[in-house]
């Protein structure tokens, strides 16, 4: 489903992904891990072209994402993307954010878009909430509506940045179930996170990674058992120590 060869991006002298080669296959949750600054949110960030590359190649579905002639709009539509910070519309309704694009991109009727994201907002366990404004919602509820919203474009593929650290410890579950029920269901998912527990129960691959490199990759149980490189292993003893 996605496909990364040889990816490398800088930032002036900055040397932020090197040489990162790994595949995701269709109905994968792959999590990424690794100490802060270590290139996790700028590698997903390069699958939409939030981030643009200056090495290597990136596919997805078999097309390059970074291809000159590559209609991004368009593109964008088949990637669902998930942010740390929400980034709902403040002047909008939950259901306005949720049914903006389906109206505006795909040309669907207004009945029809809101239909649909009634649907998405009860399977985020939100219809009750479709009429209030982001404002008007806790943390973990407007992060439940961002992840409906980027679920009506019906993409085949969803990113995850950080998705809950920007909460509240208490809303940090509500969010999490969202997206174990996603991965149930079938998604291909990348998630970068800290919820080292969603990691070990719901993901398919591991990947660790450090100053850009991506240094190893393995299911979780081997992963948090055994981790192969003493990088990783530092990673994990830190995280046990708090």
């Amino acid at each position: 489903m996605i496909r990364f060869s040889k990816v490398n991006k800088w930032y002036g002298e900055y040397h932020a992904l090197t040489d990162v080669t790994e595949q995701v296959s269709k109905g994968e949750v792959v999590v990424l891990c690794g100490p802060s600054g270590s290139g996790k949110s700028t590698l997903i960030r390069t699958v939409n072209r939030l981030e643009e590359i200056q090495g290597g190649e990136i596919f997805l579905e078999g097309r390059n994402v970074h291809s000159k002639g590559l209609d991004i709009n368009q593109f964008r539509t088949r990637v669902g993307f998930v942010f740390q910070s929400f980034n709902l519309f403040p002047h909008m309704s939950a259901i306005d954010n949720v049914c903006l694009a389906p109206v505006k991109v795909s040309g669907e009727t207004k009945a029809a878009a809101r239909e649909k994201g009634m649907a998405l907002l009860d399977r985020v366990g939100l219809a009750h909430k479709a009429d209030s404004y982001p404002q008007q919602l806790s943390g973990g509820q407007q992060q439940r509506v961002a992840i409906a919203r980027a679920l009506a474009m019906e993409p085949p593929v969803m990113l995850f940045d950080e998705p809950t650290s920007a909460l509240d410890p208490e809303m940090v579950g509500e969010v999490l179930n969202v997206m174990k029920s996603l991965a149930k269901e079938g998604m291909t998912m990348m998630c970068v996170t800290h919820e080292m527990n969603f990691a070990r129960e719901v993901a398919d691959h591991v990947w660790f990674m450090d100053q850009g490199q991506l240094i190893e990759t393995d299911k979780p149980d081997a992963f948090f058992s055994n981790p192969r490189s003493e990088r990783a292993k530092r990673f994990l003893s830190d995280l046990r120590s708090h």
